[in-house]
């Protein structure tokens, strides 16, 4: 079978999976904790990019699947239909969206270019950084703060800050890149302050392209 349909079927079921269990993990939260079902969703479907990268070898084809996710979750956003990914107040923003578009541009660019490794990084920031770093800032009791118009809080931003730098260094481990410390302070300290100033959910778009264009230029 040809690597590409099996790189859909994969990352088909490797979806179908995150929310399987995600459903299963709602049953055991209580209503004021379904943000964490939320961002393990949120979390959870960065890792796809690793499907991506092992199998897929054309642009237009690794765009598929967050193109049709655009759709999806506009849809959803406008309707309520996948209730357990949408937020109850719709003035946080598009994150959804912006998180399938982002991975469209990415699929459409770094695929084109035949340098799809570049994105995995950025990626995983916006995934794990950003996911883990709004469950700690909402369950930890710290100072806020308020950048522009964005209100974060100091706990958030620690564990922004830890957890992209921790992802950052294990993924240059993984490319292979060199001189990893240095490098992944940077990326972790550019992807704090990037997602402290991004408001209604533009941290699923402004983390993943600019860290991504950061990371071009490093390598």
């Amino acid at each position: 079978m040809d690597k590409n349909i099996l790189g859909l079927i994969y990352a088909t079921l490797y979806i179908v999976l995150v929310f399987v269990t995600s459903k299963l993990i709602s049953k055991f939260v209580k209503n004021k904790e379904k943000e964490i079902t939320r961002k393990y969703i949120h979390i959870m479907l960065s890792n796809i990019w690793f499907i991506s990268i092992s199998f897929f070898d054309h642009f237009l084809i690794a765009a598929l699947l967050p193109m049709l996710f655009v759709i999806i979750n506009a849809i959803s956003y406008k309707y309520n239909i996948i209730k357990i990914m949408e937020r109850e107040d719709k003035s946080e923003g598009y994150g959804t969206i912006y998180y399938a578009i982002s991975l469209t541009i990415l699929s459409l660019v770094t695929f084109y270019i035949n340098n799809p490794i570049i994105a995995l990084p950025g990626i995983l920031i916006m995934g794990y950084g950003d996911g883990l770093a709004a469950v700690v800032g909402k369950n930890i009791k710290s100072k806020e703060y308020k950048v522009m118009s964005s209100k974060k809080t100091i706990a958030g931003s620690t564990a922004m800050f830890i957890i992209s730098f921790l992802v950052t260094l294990l993924t240059f481990i993984y490319m292979g890149i060199n001189v990893i410390l240095l490098k992944a302070l940077i990326i972790a300290l550019i992807s704090t302050v990037i997602e402290a100033i991004s408001i209604k959910g533009l941290d699923n778009i402004t983390v993943p392209l600019l860290i991504t264009l950061i990371v071009a230029n490093m390598i």
